[in-house]
């Protein structure tokens, strides 16, 4: 795994050892970030379920000002460390080592809003409409929010506007599905 562009391109980044979480491949990446991207002018972003935080270090490679990670295992955590080290910019970066809704909780009370998302749980306990529900209702979306889930081809997510969410696309590649929402306040 690497940087694929911007100001920390071309760094090697570490996966989390073990079979607990599966790191989004290079190819999916760049092609992620050419879908929503590909850079950015400052902003915001969470990645809610961090893993090795590839996704959040490309995001501020490429333009985010600050990037919000959490998750809740502990090697995850380690390895999200190790990864944001190689930056050499710390400081664009905050960790949390928690549960998801706990982590929306803590952030709402902070009275964060993020510009982009990341949604990349396990597959097996993917409740991606939900956590988007809870983030709006946290206040943690800004306005034009730009909501990423990562999922498997069994994941069944709106491919249609509902609340204040506007479905924006829908990519395959592989087992691995993109789907992109933006936020919509009024």
């Amino acid at each position: 795994m690497r940087v694929v562009a911007g100001k920390f391109g071309g760094r090697r980044l570490s996966a989390v050892p073990g079979m607990a979480t599966r790191p989004t491949t290079d190819k999916v990446k760049e092609a992620l970030f050419n879908i929503i991207g590909p850079y950015f002018d400052g902003g915001q972003s969470l990645d809610l379920f961090g893993g090795s935080g590839g996704l959040s270090i490309e995001a501020v490679s490429r333009g985010i000002d600050k990037a919000v990670l959490v998750d809740r295992q502990y090697q995850a955590i380690k390895t999200i460390k190790k990864n944001i080290a190689t930056t050499k910019h710390p400081d664009q970066f905050q960790v949390y080592k928690m549960d998801a809704h706990k982590a929306l909780k803590l952030l709402g009370k902070k009275g964060q809003a993020f510009n982009l998302v990341f949604l990349d749980p396990p597959y097996a306990k993917q409740q991606i409409v939900k956590d988007m529900s809870l983030m709006a209702e946290n206040g943690l979306l800004a306005n034009g929010a730009v909501i990423v889930a990562e999922t498997n081809q069994e994941a069944k997510l709106p491919d249609h506007d509902w609340d204040h969410f506007k479905f924006c696309k829908r990519q395959s590649y592989g087992i691995t599905v993109l789907t992109i929402y933006q936020y919509e306040k009024e």
